[in-house]
């Protein structure tokens, strides 16, 4: 074949080719799901997997970069069949194509894993998932209903967490298929029924781990809609902490595990009498506090008085005799609330423990209102002796002798005050003062006894 010289023929180098190539199949495929069996499967030091994907009739080379093999729930093998999404590339030096993939599953939990998502954002947008709708926990439940198989050991495990945490708290199990077919039915079914008996505190909804498939009735729609329309606050407990449902997402609160679910559900008695003895701890520092503050107070109150020595000595000793009474009292008080209180503890588990924890409110109220009351009376007691001690000193007061008709009169350079009228002299000034004010006079003359004239 002969070139026509005026019109050559474009003609590409075997790198230019495969770059032109590469391009075209990365715009072209971005990312694609694919699926097949896996054969040759390798990991390097590098830690990236290099794989075959094969069916009956055609094979292509595979590639996971370490990173996001780092997320996968499952370790890959020869003869595994899965589903991947990845995007084509090409591998220049060889001039073959390949395939680069972003995430695996094992083939078969693919369709499931995609209702999941699908479902999952139709309640999401819903507003199924909103925290506006989750109902609060009882801080502490008469009565727990389980709906979980009873023959498993998720149920043994909440029974035994329960009780040891708070004993006495009544549990009900509604029995219900967990896996399989009939599962979704009898869960709706044991939801339904807490309702209609409403004499449930809270419901738990649980079981133990297991694949996708296992936990598949949990990730059903009409499961869902009866846990987020119980008038009873649900906790979901399905599962690992890694798995994750659509019960947990419209439930009230998910709990990672069963166990997790028991510790959650009910406070631990233990921590319930320590948080009330730190507690009482606290009341004691503050009113210490407060007495050291009325303490202060009365000392600068004292110093910037002009009061007599033995006042202060007297009011100090007072003071000291008041507040070690006062302390006396109260931590008597102190130890005969623990008294009642450790043996109101011991009677929890005969009678049930919600009255008892009501009535230790109400021994904590009294118990405040009596540490006030008490300081109340103490301060007042304080400022009427300050009232006294101030009357007192008033009476001494030199203004009140002027009161009575009295003056006192002094020179008028020297501010001093006269006691003997044989120091003037004759037209001297002086400074009278009487109680409505002060005027000046002059010594006119002496009288024969030697008394000054005005």
């Amino acid at each position: 074949m002969i070139t026509d010289l005026h019109n050559p023929r474009r003609v590409y180098t075997v790198s230019e080719l495969t770059s032109k190539v590469k391009g075209l199949l990365e715009e072209k495929f971005p990312f694609i799901w694919i699926t097949g069996e896996i054969s040759n499967f390798r990991v390097p030091a590098s830690g990236h997997y290099y794989f075959a994907l094969k069916d009956e009739k055609s094979r292509i080379n595979a590639l996971m970069f370490r990173p996001q093999t780092q997320n996968l729930t499952f370790e890959p093998e020869d003869g595994m069949q899965i589903i991947g999404l990845g995007r084509l590339s090409v591998y220049a030096p060889r001039g073959t194509y390949q395939i680069i993939l972003e995430y695996v599953e094992p083939k078969g939990v693919g369709a499931l894993r995609i209702a999941f998502e699908q479902l999952k954002k139709r309640l999401f947008d819903e507003g199924m998932f909103d925290e506006k709708y989750k109902k609060p926990l009882p801080f502490l439940p008469k009565k727990i209903s389980i709906v979980t198989s009873p023959t498993g050991a998720v149920v043994h495990d909440i029974i035994h967490i329960v009780g040891r945490r708070f004993p006495n708290v009544h549990i009900e199990i509604v029995p219900a298929k967990v896996q399989g077919e009939g599962a979704e039915d009898e869960i709706i079914s044991g939801i339904n029924l807490v309702n209609v008996r409403s004499d449930a505190d809270v419901a738990i909804v649980a079981r133990g781990g297991g694949s996708l498939e296992d936990l598949n009735a949990f990730n059903s729609e009409a499961v869902a809609r009866a846990i987020f329309a119980s008038e009873i606050p649900v906790i979901s407990a399905v599962g690992h902490e890694t798995d994750f449902t659509i019960a947990d997402f419209v439930s009230d609160l998910r709990a990672p595990t069963p166990s997790a679910a028991a510790e959650l559900v009910v406070p631990s008695r233990a921590e319930l009498v320590r948080q009330n003895l730190e507690l009482i701890k606290a009341l004691i520092d503050t009113f210490t506090r407060f007495i050291d503050h009325l303490n202060t107070l009365l000392n600068d109150f004292s110093s910037r008085l002009i009061n007599p020595r033995k006042k202060i000595e007297d009011l100090k000793l007072k003071l000291d005799d008041i507040n070690s009474r006062f302390i006396r009292i109260f931590f008597n008080n102190l130890s005969q609330t623990r008294e009642r209180f450790t043996w109101r503890i011991d009677k929890f588990r005969a009678n049930g423990p919600l009255p008892h924890i009501n009535k230790l409110k109400e021994s904590v109220a009294i118990i405040n209102y009596n540490s006030f009351k008490s300081i109340r009376i103490y301060v007042n007691n304080k400022f009427t002796l300050l009232r006294e001690f101030a009357i007192s000193l008033e009476a001494f007061s030199p203004l009140k002798i002027l009161d009575r008709g009295y003056s006192i009169t002094r020179t008028i350079e020297e501010r001093k005050i006269i006691k003997d009228p044989k120091i003037l002299k004759i037209g001297q000034y002086l400074e009278v003062i009487v109680s409505k004010g002060q005027f000046i006079s002059k010594v006119e003359r002496k009288n024969q006894n030697g008394e000054t004239e005005f």
